[in-house]
């Protein structure tokens, strides 16, 4: 397609400041026209999200607070990786610390970066199903509650604003764009 021509070359990178949780660094690069710039860059940790779709066709979901926005919002569960987690196992794991719920099985739905431009924080996501309830959550202070929401009403949801976060909203419409391949409606 020869968009490859057109794509920016870098030559270094320097941090400018760094946290457990984020680093914010400046990238020099060059952009297709020539020109040679300070590109700025948030690298965050990697996240895993697990959908867990029950025999119903319903799919648990977190009612949870984000303090940024100041806003409430219906969630697919999930966080961050620990140090050398698979994202596969922090989905496991972020699903029973916010719910109580363990997947009989799970499956990769899809990975995406959600502000690639300049946000480097890759997500995983997952779809499990035969849910199995193992415990109370762990995860009580970060969690409203935990509901299962029929999937036919997750379109009505994002409609009215109540699914808002990147991560969610990917998870939830690759879900439904599966049209029953591996998930019961």
């Amino acid at each position: 397609m020869g968009d490859e021509a057109e794509q920016w070359r870098t030559f270094g990178e320097r941090r400018v400041y760094t946290s457990p949780d984020v680093q914010l660094c400046q990238v020099d690069v060059e952009l297709a026209g020539g020109e040679r710039v300070w590109h700025h860059v948030v690298r965050l940790h990697r996240v895993a999200l697990l959908a867990l779709v029950d025999e119903g066709g319903r799919v648990l979901l977190v009612r949870r607070h984000r303090l940024v926005p100041d806003r409430w919002g219906w969630e697919v569960p999930g966080g961050p990786l620990d140090e050398g987690e698979e994202p596969a196992e922090a989905a496991a794991r972020e699903l029973e610390d916010s719910t109580g719920y363990r997947a009989g099985r799970a499956g990769h739905l899809i990975t995406f970066q959600p502000a690639a431009g300049s946000v480097d924080a890759e997500h995983s996501v997952f779809v499990g199903q035969e849910p199995e309830r193992v415990g109370e959550p762990v995860a009580a202070g970060e969690v409203g509650r935990a509901e299962w929401v029929p999937l036919g009403s997750v379109p009505g949801l994002i409609a009215a604003g109540e699914v808002w976060n990147a991560g969610s909203l990917v998870a939830l419409l690759r879900l439904l764009m599966m049209d029953g391949q591996a998930v019961s409606h």
